[in-house]
């Protein structure tokens, strides 16, 4: 046991020695890049988000709980940290909410990375939901650079078209792809803070969401065992009972999610958090983890757990349905897995290519396979995409999936069109019985028809013109 923990000690260390050094590196990037202009980035106060001029006077009874307790105020340019370059945008704290207490910051880390003292990296820092240009054939797609907070980004890109597609417009049957090329900067905003509406309420138990934003005021002294990341210790709460007021309310701020320099993903996750609350978070989790995220090549990455959170609102670290009493040896388990319990609007592919040759991949179950709306969040080879389809009727028409049409998105700048595929249930000639092993398959057709395959198997992809990727 002690050789087992040293181990696992030592791991842990090299981990927190990757991750360092992969901030070094950015550093030096950035160093390079800016000069001496850091120094005055670093001095200068964070601008304030204000709610839009057209929409400042507010709306009565939109459930934001006023602050009671006026936070300390700290010298900002004094503790403000070298990564808020771009500066962090700030609201106001005069605008309500409840400040963030010491107990939940340190939960908050807690429930995140499993102790305090690990804080987001730069990746994490700088991602927030960027939309490609205005009225072109990507006007609806969010870019996401490679890193872990891009599976939240196409979490959220996946129910961004839910939104333009389906939900904006809920009693037109018209659903067209020409809708996603007629998005202009407006139409892109409210579709982002409704897909985070969407998840939020979701979380909360379609009962109740809170929203949190970064002020200008610290809010907490923290304590010897905690890091200072000069962020979180800045959040105000603002908690709500009604699914439109959430919705409203991050439209009149959404400019602290997608703007540069907003920390808008870590945002958006925190908020995540506090609407599905740490105690329920905990209880979600079952025996095989304890907390959303993990080192991995320096980085962090978000657990099943925190995807399914994002899918369903509740945080089942396993991709199976329903919960599991025994184990292969038909035994009882020690403690029961929990897996997806009902059906998400949105659903869930999975490929690997690394575990389908050590025959260890995990087999998704029908209620992320089988959503209400005909849109997949796709993880192949630990890389996030969306499948979709602007056919209403795909999943519960059969006939419909015969052969039909699938629109295909990786969140990459260097993809500049949506891939079209067309895919054939019906014929069978991909030439399934020519191979003998899943792993063969994969040695001879891309990784993205392989995990088409794990919904429609047996199905054959065209391109359209396409050179395959991934």
């Amino acid at each position: 046991m002690d050789e087992d923990s040293d181990e696992v000690n030592r791991k842990a260390e090299l981990d927190d020695i990757l991750s360092q050094i992969a901030d070094l590196d950015k550093w030096r990037e950035i160093f390079n890049a800016r000069g001496l202009e850091l120094q005055h980035c670093i001095m200068r106060r964070p601008v304030e988000c204000s709610p839009r001029p057209e929409e400042e006077s507010g709306e009565e009874g939109s459930g934001r709980s006023p602050s009671s307790v006026q936070p300390p105020r700290r010298h900002a340019a004094l503790l403000a940290a070298p990564y808020s370059i771009p500066r962090a945008l700030a609201v106001s704290p005069r605008i309500g909410g409840l400040p963030v207490t010491t107990e939940l910051a340190a939960n908050l880390r807690k429930i995140l990375f499993g102790n305090t003292f690990h804080v987001f990296n730069y990746e994490w820092k700088k991602s927030f939901f960027k939309f490609r240009e205005p009225y072109s054939d990507l006007s609806y797609a969010l870019e996401a650079e490679r890193g872990g907070a891009r599976a939240i980004q196409m979490i959220v890109q996946a129910n961004i078209i839910k939104y333009l597609l389906f939900t904006r417009h809920p009693n037109s049957e018209a659903c067209r792809m020409q809708s996603l090329r007629e998005v202009g900067e407006k139409d892109q905003e409210r579709a982002l803070a409704a897909a985070l509406a969407d998840i939020l309420w979701a979380a909360g138990e379609e009962r109740s969401a809170m929203v949190s934003l970064v002020t200008s005021d610290y809010c907490i002294t923290p304590h010897l065992d905690y890091k200072l990341d000069n962020f979180t210790e800045r959040l105000q709460l603002f908690s709500f009972n009604k699914k439109d007021d959430v919705r409203k309310f991050l439209y009149e701020h959404i400019q602290c999610f997608k703007e540069e320099g907003s920390h808008g993903v870590i945002l958006f996750l925190y908020s995540l958090i506090f609407s599905r609350t740490i105690r329920r978070l905990r209880e979600d989790l079952d025996g095989t983890t304890s907390h959303l995220l993990y080192l991995s090549l320096g980085n962090f990455v978000g657990r099943q757990a925190l995807l399914n959170l994002l899918l369903t609102g509740r945080a089942s670290p396993n991709v199976f349905n329903g919960t599991l009493q025994y184990g292969e040896d038909g035994s009882t388990l020690e403690q029961p897995l929990h897996g997806v319990l009902a059906r998400s609007d949105v659903g869930y592919l999975y490929w690997s290519r690394e575990e389908v040759e050590r025959a260890r991949m995990p087999l998704v179950g029908s209620m992320l396979k089988t959503p209400r709306w005909p849109i997949w969040v796709c993880s192949v080879n630990s890389t996030y995409s969306v499948l979709f389809s602007p056919q209403r009727s795909l999943l519960s028409d059969w006939k419909m999936e015969h052969l039909f049409h699938m629109y295909f998105y990786n969140g990459q700048p260097s993809q500049t069109t949506t891939t079209l595929l067309t895919i054939d249930t019906h014929s069978h000639h991909w030439e399934v019985g020519s191979v003998t092993s899943p792993a063969d398959l994969e040695r001879r057709f891309p990784s993205v028809e392989m995990l088409i395959r794990t919904k429609w198997e047996g199905a054959a992809i065209d391109w359209n013109g396409t050179v395959p990727f991934f």
